[in-house]
């Protein structure tokens, strides 16, 4: 039994008395951020609906995983065929002579390159990260090492709960300095507003990322039972901290805890703010990976993205950074900004775009002063 499933009416009962509760501060107060608006509220819930019962995992998992799926070998292929036309493309690109006929040759090219790229970048992904999911899988490394039992002892839970919090830091890291990652965590980033309901905006698309492998730890004898439940404690722990209903908790408590005002910072789009607190139910490992920011009252967080998407469709807010990830990958010339667009972070992708915009301006103010010709 998943228990942050279980504990869906505690979810919606504590949405309900920080509603009320923000509403009461907002006749004194003003409006904040924090507020319940229902568009966001409804979104956010839909999101957390749909990560729960969309069985994508699963389905993946039957149809491509290299080896196993019943379509593996087709997307190995694909994607090797994707890189190979990708490649001829770029080169028979590069090659082309500065003439009208080149330039025709040239245009055909990037087109085939454009869609060659993305198929490629597609194909591969999804073979490495259904293959990574199977081979690290829980119930498959506890079968691997079932001569190894550590039952239901203080020891065992203290492996799980600890294990799991420490490759939740890290995943959680990577989902903010990997591209790839990022888009299927951005969505929980997507909303300008911070509530408890901001806790229930998930992604569905987590069969699309490569994962800290807690399957290891079955692998040494912690029982998949305790692993889901540590998974499950963890989840709902970070729940309650998805509030600005509680202030500072003590010097204590901040300095141990992932506490609300630690994870307000997170959400935060200041610049002080990025990719900083990652912990779950411990604040430990960002303090000991140079990972923390206290939050600061000269310095009030600002909810939401870095560009925010303005909207509350489902299917814009679940995929747009895919849309402009593969666009990126379509409109890139040659393999290494390909890979960077995909493996670095989104911050790397902002700056690349801001650099060819410059470039294309400086380009276009020497052909204007050159009366035509480049110089």
């Amino acid at each position: 039994m998943d228990l942050s499933i279980v504990a869906t009416p505690f979810y919606l009962g504590s949405m309900a008395v920080e509603n009320r509760s923000l509403k009461k501060r907002a006749r004194t107060l003003g409006p904040t951020p924090a507020d319940y608006f229902r568009p966001d509220t409804i979104a956010s819930l839909a999101m957390g609906i749909a990560s729960a019962v969309v069985p994508l995992t699963d389905v993946l998992g039957r149809m491509v995983v290299p080896g196993k799926g019943r379509f593996g070998k087709v997307l190995i292929r694909t994607a090797v065929a994707a890189v190979v036309i990708t490649t001829i493309a770029d080169r028979i690109a590069a090659r082309s002579p500065e003439t009208e006929h080149g330039e025709r040759r040239r245009t055909r090219a990037r087109a085939v390159a454009g869609v060659g790229g993305v198929t490629a970048v597609a194909a591969a992904g999804l073979a490495v990260t259904t293959g990574a999911a199977y081979l690290t899988d829980v119930q498959r490394q506890w079968a691997k090492g079932r001569h190894r039992d550590l039952g239901n002892t203080p020891l065992a839970w203290g492996i799980a709960m600890v294990g799991w919090d420490f490759a939740y830091y890290w995943n959680h890291r990577f989902m903010h300095e990997v591209r790839a990652m990022w888009a299927i965590h951005v969505v929980h980033h997507s909303s300008q507003r911070y509530n408890l309901s901001t806790a229930l905006r998930q992604p569905v698309a987590s069969s699309f990322g490569v994962w800290v492998p807690v399957g290891m730890m079955a692998r040494i004898g912690v029982r998949p039972s305790l692993i889901a439940h540590s998974r499950a404690i963890n989840l709902i722990y970070q729940f309650w901290i998805h509030t600005d209903m509680v202030g500072r908790l003590g010097p204590v408590s901040e300095a141990v805890l992932n506490t609300p005002s630690h994870h307000r910072a997170h959400h935060g789009s200041n610049r002080r703010y990025l990719d900083r607190n990652h912990g779950g139910i411990v604040i430990t490992w960002d303090r000991l990976f140079g990972t923390f920011q206290r939050e600061r009252d000269d310095d009030p967080v600002v909810y939401g993205l870095t560009k925010n998407i303005e909207t509350y469709n489902l299917w814009r807010v679940a995929t747009h950074e895919y849309r402009d990830m593969f666009r990126d990958v379509a409109n890139s010339t040659n393999w290494k900004d390909r890979l960077a667009f995909v493996l670095r972070g989104p911050g790397w992708a902002y700056a690349r775009h801001e650099q060819t915009q410059r470039l294309a301006g400086l380009d276009a103010a020497a052909f204007n002063n050159t009366s035509g010709v480049f110089t």
